[in-house]
């Protein structure tokens, strides 16, 4: 792009539109809608009432009733979409819970599916780690590394299981080779050819992850860079890892965090000829939160920048904690 020679445009004064907010709506380039927005919700077995996240003030691991309650404002008030992730009593080695057609997770979608059907977009996270009892996003070898290819066995389990369970998009965020290919081969092998997949490409190894570690009782020691990609590495390989998952069969891509990667969401969005989601995660709404609860930030604006700020970077679809809220208020 080349900037114009300003001295043959006298007259030029940007200022002019931003005067009112009238003209500011007017000229106004940059949307975020409701129906752009993703509310993560998070369903825990046997509790009889919702639980407080104390990292996330505002958020909180629901019952089955509290779940369906809430749901349904959040589709009421315009979100497009949810995504469900389960918090069982049990864990195991294996994540037996992840499949069990008796699982949190596969019970929630079962109950949210009866109630709202085609009314919203059901999303159900396609991961192990909140199931097994070492954290870890798959089953691990006796080596006590991730196996990758016994991990994507269990990954297709899961997808089906949420197929059946009434979801209409699996989120495969797990980063194993191979997963999305996994999915829909025996998705489709079961006849759930119209589920679609969203594919976790990139997900990054961040720190933003911590307060979500809370929200779902991780079990993890350690951490997940061996197979969660490297944030040093540079944009090319993010690439390539959104390239892999749209020849597999990605029906929509995600970058994930979000706002430390939004160079990344550009040139994703730039280069891919599916939609492209970004996931506002945990750690960016705690900071968010507790800025304000101090008085350091103003919180409904810094809300409205960073959504826009997202979707400037090129994102069609935003999994933020603040959906239902930004879908009922204009933060503006």
């Amino acid at each position: 792009m080349t900037l114009p020679d300003l001295p043959q445009f006298p007259s030029f004064r940007p200022r002019r539109l931003r005067r009112t907010p009238a003209l500011r709506r007017l000229v106004s380039d940059i949307a975020v809608r409701p129906s752009d927005l993703v509310l993560p919700m998070f369903v825990r077995e046997g509790v009889g009432e919702p639980v407080p996240i104390s990292s996330m003030p505002g958020v909180v691991q629901h019952s089955y009733e509290s779940l369906i309650k809430a749901a349904v404002e959040a589709v009421e008030a315009g979100v497009g979409g949810l995504m469900i992730f389960g918090v069982p009593q049990r864990k195991d080695a294996r994540g037996s819970g992840a499949d069990d057609p008796g699982g949190v997770l596969n019970v929630a979608l079962r109950r949210l599916s009866a109630e709202l059907g085609d009314s919203t977009v059901l999303m159900g996270d396609l991961c192990l780690d909140e199931f097994t009892d070492h954290g870890h996003c798959g089953v691990l070898d006796a080596n006590g590394a991730v196996d990758n290819d016994a991990t994507l066995e269990r990954y297709a389990a899961m997808g089906l299981a949420q197929a059946e369970s009434g979801v209409h998009v699996v989120g495969t965020s797990g980063m194993m080779d191979g997963q999305v290919a996994t999915v829909r081969a025996a998705l489709d092998a079961a006849g759930h050819i119209d589920v679609g997949i969203l594919g976790y490409a990139p997900k990054f190894a961040s720190g933003f992850y911590g307060p979500f570690r809370e929200a779902v009782n991780s079990s993890l020691t350690g951490d997940r860079k061996s197979y969660q990609q490297d944030p040093a590495r540079p944009v090319r390989e993010a690439l390539a890892e959104v390239a892999q998952d749209v020849a597999e069969g990605a029906d929509l891509v995600m970058v994930k965090p979000a706002l430390p990667y939004l160079d990344v969401l550009r040139a994703v969005s730039d280069a891919c000829p599916v939609p492209v989601a970004a996931y506002q995660i945990s750690g960016e709404y705690a900071m968010v939160e507790a800025a304000a609860e101090r008085g350091w930030l103003e919180r409904d604006r810094v809300i409205a920048e960073t959504l826009t700020s997202i979707k400037r970077a090129g994102a069609s679809v935003i999994l933020t904690y603040w959906a239902a809220e930004v879908a009922r208020s204009d933060l503006g």
